[in-house]
This record gives structure tokens, C-alpha cells and sequence, in this order.
């Protein structure tokens, strides 16, 4: 391990430790930082240091199973108004937030704000994912709980697709 990436490793850990974090060290200068949301009840994010950059990635949702291409169009347009990260999907359409950002930009403030954006994009963007990739099997799951008087609780956030038959 190079000076530099040693360097980043300790100020990754550092840092963590003081903001109250939870994570661990997945591997050499690699970690998994699990941030806590309210729509996307956790996000584990990835921290990887390499030679020249560190690199952050966090899944965020299983692939839809409907309307795909609207959800990647709305994914594009919204990677346009973000900061450090974007989404991307995987080869079998899994949804991710990734980023890359130069060794020598990364400072504790840059880390918080990098840390505070994928749970900002995850947690602001999930319920809109949901309803757009999985907006059948939120109707049917809504349906099979009243009528078997389950608690609608986790639900209630898309009562709308319910009443507007959505």
C-alpha cells in the first residue's frame, strides 16, 4: 500500500469513528459504512481506496420488475442534478449509486459530504423508484394485507397508488 492510499485509509477510519458511524473494514484500505435512512431504512455504502482514487458504491435497489426504461430515464435525468455520485445499473439491472473522486480531494469534510450524498440520493429517491420499477406488487401486497386486516404501516407512503388506481 502506497503512502498516499495509507494516508486516505486512516483518514477514512478516523473519520467514521468520530461521525458515529457503523462500519468495518472489508478488506485492505476497503470498507462497508452502513448509513441509516427513513425510506431506504439503511444504505451500505462501499469505500474502496485505490492508487489514485477512492471509489464509493452503494446498491440501492434490485432490478425492476416493470418499466425499466422509464426508471432508467428517470435515473439519467436525476444523475444530472446530483453531486459525487451517480446512478448506474449492473448487468443484470440492479440499481447502484457509484462515484470516483481524485485521492488528494479527500479530506473529513469531502468524506461527509460524499457519505451524505449516496444517503441523500437513496433515501430522497427510493419511494419514487419503488413506485415506478414495482407499482403492480405494491398494489398487490396493499390488497393481500387488507384483506387479511394486516398492518398497512410500511404502505402508507404509497396510499396514492391505491386510491388513484395508479
Amino acid at each position: 500500500m502506497n503512502a498516499q492510499v495509507a494516508e486516505v485509509a486512516a483518514l477514512i477510519e478516523s473519520t467514521l469513528e468520530e461521525r458515529g458511524l457503523e462500519w468495518e473494514r472489508t478488506g485492505e484500505a476497503r470498507y462497508a459504512v452502513t448509513l441509516p435512512g427513513t425510506r431506504k431504512l439503511r444504505t451500505t455504502c462501499h469505500l474502496i481506496v485505490e492508487q489514485h482514487a477512492l471509489r464509493i458504491e452503494a446498491f440501492v435497489m434490485r432490478r425492476p420488475e416493470e418499466n425499466a426504461e422509464r426508471l432508467w430515464a428517470w435515473l439519467l435525468r436525476r444523475n444530472a442534478q446530483m453531486y459525487a455520485v451517480s446512478f448506474a445499473i449492473d448487468t443484470v439491472g440492479d440499481v447502484y449509486l457509484i462515484g470516483r473522486v481524485a485521492l488528494h480531494s479527500v479530506t473529513a469534510d469531502e468524506l461527509d459530504r460524499l457519505l451524505g450524498s449516496v444517503l441523500t440520493y437513496a433515501d430522497e429517491s427510493f419511494d419514487t423508484m419503488l413506485e415506478i420499477g414495482f407499482g403492480s406488487a405494491i398494489r398487490r401486497e396493499w390488497e393481500w394485507r387488507v384483506a387479511r386486516g394486516e398492518p398497512l404501516d410500511n404502505l402508507k407512503g404509497f396510499s396514492h397508488l391505491i386510491e388513484r388506481g395508479a
